[in-house]
């Protein structure tokens, strides 16, 4: 196969002033193949894309979209989309922040940097939010916030179990206290959730920073992550200029939080839904028994 030529990692540079018009380079079709950002392989973007976006040489999960990480997770066509019509405005009047906005949308398809709905895995009914990087780094607004805040009412008004996929780079700077504020918010909903005995999983994916791993991200009663995820509040140079130490390369990482025991497990994105039916069954089951 045509991937096979691509498997060395040696790279030489050919300089094209010196071959005669009988020589020829390799013809690698555009928007083919990308490179693992990790161990620097070539891949096919198809076959990445039948492996769950994963590197098939390291292993290393690249960041995928909300509507794709929807796609993996539930059932086929069990997915409905709630509160799609919450945007994000400019509550500061902050100088861009329109057009930053439209760019994104654009850019994304999205109108927001978080889908909420509702599906099912294995048949088993869930509430969820899914966030996407791909919208302003899935950094939390006003917007993201009362969606969030939304989906976790309308699961403990309908007694689902609750499932948030995080990735975030923290709070919305364009808004100020307002994004601050949905940190309580969410929190507070979260709360409430806890309080009717409803089960709460928390997946985190990379990034997730700042203002959301300091709320709803750590809150989950299961918290489960991808491998090599980075999970923190402020920047490795922000701490290590407060401490004046210097922090293990390891900082920062899921595997970092598994060791100190912020996190629970670490599941592989293509174990990942059979990892939640499992625990989906297991909840129902102990509902039932009660």
């Amino acid at each position: 196969m045509l991937k096979n030529l691509f498997r060395k990692r040696e790279y030489v540079t050919v300089n094209t002033r010196n071959l005669d018009e009988s020589s020829s380079l390799p013809n690698i079709p555009n928007g083919k193949w990308t490179n693992c950002p990790k161990c620097k392989n070539i891949l096919y973007k198809e076959d990445l894309e039948k492996n769950h976006n994963v590197c098939i040489g390291c292993g290393h999960h690249f960041n995928i979209s909300a509507r794709t990480r929807i796609n993996q997770i539930f059932d086929e066509d069990s997915f409905v989309e709630f509160f799609y019509d919450i945007e994000s405005k400019n509550p500061l009047n902050f100088e861009g922040y329109e057009e930053k906005l439209k760019l994104n949308k654009e850019k994304s398809d999205l109108n927001e940097a978080v889908i909420t709905g509702v599906g099912e895995i294995d048949d088993i009914k869930v509430a969820t939010a899914v966030m996407d990087n791909n919208f302003m780094m899935g950094s939390m607004g006003c917007a993201v916030g009362e969606k969030i805040t939304r989906i976790i009412e309308y699961s403990n008004e309908n007694k689902l179990p609750l499932i948030i996929f995080t990735t975030s780079g923290g709070a919305r700077m364009q808004e100020g206290i307002f994004s601050l504020m949905q940190m309580a918010k969410t929190s507070a909903a979260i709360a409430r959730h806890d309080k009717e005995g409803l089960l709460y999983i928390s997946i985190i994916t990379n990034p997730t920073t700042g203002g959301v791993s300091a709320s709803f991200a750590m809150q989950g009663d299961i918290i489960l992550s991808e491998p090599n995820a980075v999970i923190g509040f402020a920047g490795r140079r922000v701490i290590e200029n407060t401490i004046n130490e210097k922090l293990p390369e390891s900082f920062q990482s899921a595997e970092f939080a598994l060791e100190k025991g912020f996190i629970d497990s670490i599941v592989k994105r293509k174990d990942l839904r059979n990892y939640l039916s499992r625990i989906l069954n297991l909840h129902e089951v102990a509902e039932y028994a009660k």
